[in-house]
């Protein structure tokens, strides 16, 4: 796996681990500040640049991804393929792909925006806040995924009624069915109607 400041252990002289920080936006995306990451999902949130990723394969199949147990945030639930936050400064595009790619061990082969969308979603779980402006990413995946166990508690391909079945009886995370929704208009144009997205 990359090491990337996600990633890396920091350990500067004073024994404390560096914190991850987010990048603070007003309504319009427009950078205003910086937010530590946890400090930013304490209620009631405060809205924050983030991003998700829709890769599917040639049969036009979502992938999704089964958070993993050991993550603070929305521990063991289904969501789309890769969702994360741009570092301070750090282009939406790139952090899509770099954090598709720490997560699930490939890259996409294809990887377009598919605008934007703003939600507020408390966990009900965790008590934590999904204040986000979110931009959204479409995609295709070739390469065999390789995910990081510590990221991804597992992975599956499914079609629109294999995602209804699995949503009707599987948690989700809460910010799922906002993000698809919002993404639905490029996923079309990207698998074509026959694929029934």
């Amino acid at each position: 796996m990359p090491i990337t400041p996600a990633t890396a252990t920091h350990s500067p002289s004073n024994g404390t681990a560096d914190a991850i920080l987010l990048e603070l936006v007003d309504e319009d995306g427009v950078t205003i500040g910086t937010a530590e990451k946890l400090a930013a999902h304490q209620p009631p949130g405060r809205l924050h640049r983030a991003f998700s990723v829709f890769l599917f394969d040639e049969y036009g199949r979502l992938l999704l991804q089964q958070r993993a147990l050991g993550k603070y945030h929305s521990p063991g639930v289904w969501s789309n393929t890769c969702c994360g936050h741009p570092y301070p400064g750090e282009a939406p595009f790139a952090a899509a792909a770099r954090r598709t790619f720490e997560e699930l061990g490939a890259s996409p082969s294809l990887l377009a925006e598919a605008g934007t969308v703003r939600y507020n979603h408390p966990d009900p779980e965790s008590g934590l806040v999904e204040q986000e402006y979110n931009h959204l990413f479409v995609g295709m995946v070739q390469a065999v995924l390789r995910p990081d166990r510590e990221e991804v508690a597992s992975t599956v391909f499914v079609t629109p009624p294999e995602l209804a079945e699995r949503h009707a009886k599987d948690p989700f995370s809460a910010w799922f069915m906002t993000v698809l929704d919002a993404a639905r208009p490029a996923i079309r144009e990207l698998t074509g109607t026959s694929a029934g997205w």
